[in-house]
């Protein structure tokens, strides 16, 4: 029997194919490429901090060209491998199969939005060889918007870059609404939809609402910086506080875009291996919901310092502590679905454990943050840094991670080494713990951000972000070598390895064209109970 990788061959046929599968392995290769061209431009950072003057940049000259690494790593993280990462990836691959549909509801259009990914980093990449940019990932004007002030055809050439890649996720958001409510096979009613599918739902309609207002303000950015129209800086009688208003009425809920489907990596992988059904499936289900609509009200939390009304700073506040509501939630019924469950420790199941140590951190510190006393204080410094990385890192990377692992079998047809992928899971999580707890705490004694030099005080601190960096990467390289040496020397893996109770584990590993060879009978998607061990050739299989 012939597979999505087998059933037909050479270059041409991955280039234009409509096989969600295979445009699924597409961005896997593009956005790993880009997160290795990102974490370089960490590690960078990391090096030129391990002493107060410097190591790689000791002069005001070349600390411009920190504040272009910097950027480039922010701006990559954020726009090539964040926001496309999860839904691009896992969620083409396996939306179809959960759904038991053959495909996403519009082929073509998803093909098309590959390409609209690769030519956005083409552009990007090609901002970086005119120069690079220093402006910050934000691109706060008038840093942004003026012309003599950084590299002004980079600035311009790496905004329209990042405005052609938000077409590339609207097109995703609209195929993924469309197909969960068009493609679901029969019997499967809204509340058996798996709870990846409703993290997918949020996020799609945040991608569809949300990302045309980030199109329109680099778009007028480039008109201001090209024809010197008064938008946003005041040499051309604009304002920048309405930039920062724009920008982040996208960028926030893009937060969410983010973590939004990492926490439904999380929802599959946790009952899977707690052997237990989902605790309270409706609560998740629409507390993805309503993260993605709060979500839209609070990005006033962003510019408490700006000079805003107390009474908007106030209010704003109370918003983002409504947000963390939904979120706790989800945290609460993981907690619960673990439970007295039988717990099996495979490296899928660390990586959410980490996930939920990390993202219960990050989202504790966003509370602090979303205090006007606090936020006040701590503005601009590590602590924000350290926030940041561990929603962003802590809870989107390690919920892709848990969902590579997860999906790995199904997707390569191929088991890996549990020890050495455990380990490698291991190293990661103490390489970030050593690399942004430290952060904290010099933020809160008031370390700067963006700062290539900083007092001696703060010396260890980054010393020891620096050596968990190199940490981080000792486990990055690690869970490679893991994953691809499986490719060449895994185990075959059967249907259902876990004992997962979904859509995709009832077709063969790696999948067919069509996915499934038969309908699929569509039962409670965390229903474990009738599934028993066969064998290591068959794994699981229902009673």
């Amino acid at each position: 029997m012939t597979d999505y990788l087998t059933h037909t061959h050479g270059l041409r046929s991955w280039l234009l194919t409509r096989d969600h599968k295979r445009i699924g392995i597409m961005y896997l290769f593009s956005i790993l490429a880009a997160f290795a061209l990102g974490g370089l431009f960490a590690l960078i950072v990391r090096t030129q901090l391990l002493a107060p003057n410097g190591t790689i940049f000791t002069t005001n000259t070349q600390y411009d060209h920190y504040n272009q690494i910097f950027t480039l790593h922010g701006a990559i993280m954020i726009f090539l491998v964040l926001i496309p990462g999860i839904p691009s990836i896992l969620g083409n691959f396996i939306l179809p199969i959960m759904l038991g549909a053959r495909d996403v509801a519009f082929p073509r259009l998803n093909l098309l939005s590959y390409y609209l990914y690769v030519a956005g980093a083409m552009i990007v990449i090609l901002s970086i060889i005119l120069g690079a940019v220093d402006t910050g990932w934000t691109f706060y004007t008038p840093y942004s918007s003026d012309t003599d002030i950084g590299s002004q055809d980079a600035v311009s050439v790496m905004v329209f870059g990042i405005f052609i890649l938000g077409f590339s996720s609207i097109l995703t958001g609209m195929n993924f609404i469309v197909s969960i409510h068009k493609l679901r096979s029969p019997g499967m009613h809204w509340f058996r939809i798996p709870l990846f599918l409703w993290s997918l739902y949020a996020t799609a309609i945040i991608q569809v609402l949300a990302t045309p207002i980030l199109a329109i303000t680099l778009l007028l950015l480039i008109m201001e910086r090209t024809l010197h129209v008064g938008i946003f800086s005041p040499r051309y009688g604009g304002d920048p506080i309405l930039f920062q208003h724009f920008f982040w009425f996208y960028s926030h809920p893009a937060v969410y875009i983010m973590i939004l489907p990492a926490m439904g990596i999380i929802t599959e992988v946790i009952p899977t291996f707690s052997r237990k059904p989902i605790f309270g499936y409706k609560f998740i289900a629409v507390s993805s919901l309503a993260i993605a609509i709060i979500g839209f009200l609070v990005w006033g939390h962003h510019m408490f310092p700006n000079g805003q009304s107390t009474l908007i700073s106030m209010i704003f506040s109370f918003l983002t502590m409504c947000v963390a509501i939904p979120s706790a939630i989800k945290v609460w019924n993981w907690l619960a679905t673990m439970y007295k469950g039988s717990i099996a420790l495979q490296t899928p199941m660390c990586y959410a454990l980490t996930f939920l140590f990390l993202f219960t951190i990050g989202g504790l510190t966003g509370i602090f943050l979303g205090t006007l006393s606090i936020n006040v204080h701590v503005h601009d410094t590590y602590f924000v840094v350290a926030h940041f990385h561990y929603v962003m890192f802590g809870g989107t990377l390690m919920g892709f991670l848990a969902g590579l692992h997860y999906w790995w079998p199904k997707i390569t047809g191929k088991l890996y080494n549990e020890n050495l992928a455990r380990t490698a899971c291991a190293l990661i999580f103490l390489g970030f713990i050593t690399t942004f707890l430290p952060q904290f705490i010099a933020g809160t004694q008031g370390m700067p951000r963006r700062s290539a030099t900083y007092l001696p005080k703060f010396e260890s601190y980054h010393v020891l972000s620096s050596l968990g960096a190199y940490l981080q990467l000792l486990g990055f390289i690690l869970a490679a070598a893991v994953l691809i040496h499986s490719l060449f020397r895994g185990k075959k893996s059967p249907p259902n390895p876990w004992g997962g109770a979904t859509l995709e584990w009832a077709c063969p590993s790696p999948p067919p064209p069509e996915n499934f060879i038969t309908p699929p009978i569509v039962t409670d998607p965390y229903d474990h109970s009738n599934l028993i061990w066969i064998s290591n050739e068959e794994g699981y299989r229902r009673s």
